[in-house]
């Protein structure tokens, strides 16, 4: 049997055509309307999850990554076929198979760490600040935000995180969703998930950090950068890593993209951006960081921002 990918959540994600720049304000739900069953109201106290995690608490929590199955359990046909899913290297004269980011620009405020409780242990993914019409959306993979069945608890996020330090604050999180296909039985093609903070010190959150467009519907094989906050061996999830390069579609066990990106556990939930300057750090967020195959180290990939990664944002930009 073929077995199931499970998550280290690392992202790709792509396109140019039919983009739909997030800007557009969701309709709003009728005010007494339920909430949907993949979105979670997380009923965390909000000074209560903010002073749980400690810079201690933060530099020690554990990169959440599941690698999907090895070469062996896949059989000889797919493991030959992997050899072939390398992508062509990006036009860019410097295609990036992952490295500090030293540049400045909007990336360095949006992207951040993200910290919850996962199973009674302390643990980490990564997240961006999205434009979003509550000024309080950031989007991350799913397995960032419920896994095994159940939704993570003490959910903060930091951007611009660095060694310990929140220099914009530790934002709680007030809602968090995924798609209903993560929701409801974790499909790894479907590994997109959402938060809704609480306004801290008075102010949204995109009025501190800015916020990155999102586009949905792109494409595969166009030129990307990733980011995120890797977490495990050689990292250390203290500083904010990225990759670039022209990605690939995942014809093995996924509808995923594919990146060259030796990025570790830890910077799952991180930005994939299409149209990324890198003079501003400005770029439209296709995909987050989702998992990869423990035969192939140095690829990673992330889901494909459709119909359903859309009905997430415009849930959480209209809550």
């Amino acid at each position: 049997m073929t077995p199931t990918p499970h998550p280290i959540r690392i992202t790709a994600a792509l396109g140019a055509v039919g983009a739909l720049i997030a800007g557009a304000v969701a309709s709003a739900a009728p005010a007494n309307a339920a909430p949907p069953p993949w979105a979670h109201d997380t009923k965390d106290s909000k000074d209560g999850a903010s002073s749980f995690w400690t810079p201690e608490r933060m530099r020690a929590a554990k990169p959440l990554d599941l690698l999907p199955a090895d070469a062996g359990t896949l059989g000889k046909k797919v493991r030959e076929g992997a050899k072939k899913l390398i992508p062509s290297t990006s036009p860019r004269a410097l295609p990036e198979g992952g490295g500090p980011w030293t540049g400045d620009g909007k990336v360095v405020t949006t992207s951040g760490r993200v910290f919850f409780s996962y199973q009674g242990r302390t643990a980490s993914c990564s997240g961006n600040a999205v434009t979003s019409a509550n000024k309080s959306t950031v989007l991350t993979a799913g397995h960032c935000v419920k896994m095994d069945g159940a939704w993570h608890k003490d959910w903060v996020f930091v951007p611009g995180y660095h060694d310990g330090q929140a220099p914009h604050g530790k934002w709680t999180a007030a809602k968090t969703l995924a798609t209903p296909q993560w929701t409801a039985s974790e499909d790894i093609n479907y590994d997109v998930g959402a938060a809704v903070v609480n306004p801290l010190d008075g102010k949204q959150l995109t009025d501190v950090t800015g916020a990155q467009g999102v586009a949905f519907n792109t494409g595969y094989n166009v030129d990307m950068y990733a980011f995120g906050f890797p977490a495990a061996s050689p990292y250390d999830g203290s500083k904010l890593i990225y990759c670039s390069g022209r990605t690939s579609k995942d014809f093995l066990l996924s509808k995923d993209h594919g990146m060259n990106c030796d990025m570790t556990g830890g910077s799952s939930g991180g930005p994939w951006f299409t149209k990324f300057d890198e003079a501003t750090g400005t770029g439209l967020q296709s995909s987050v960081n989702s998992f990869k195959y423990n035969f192939l180290p140095n690829m990673m990939f992330g889901p494909y921002f459709g119909a359903d990664a859309q009905k997430v944002y415009e849930e959480a930009q209209s809550s």
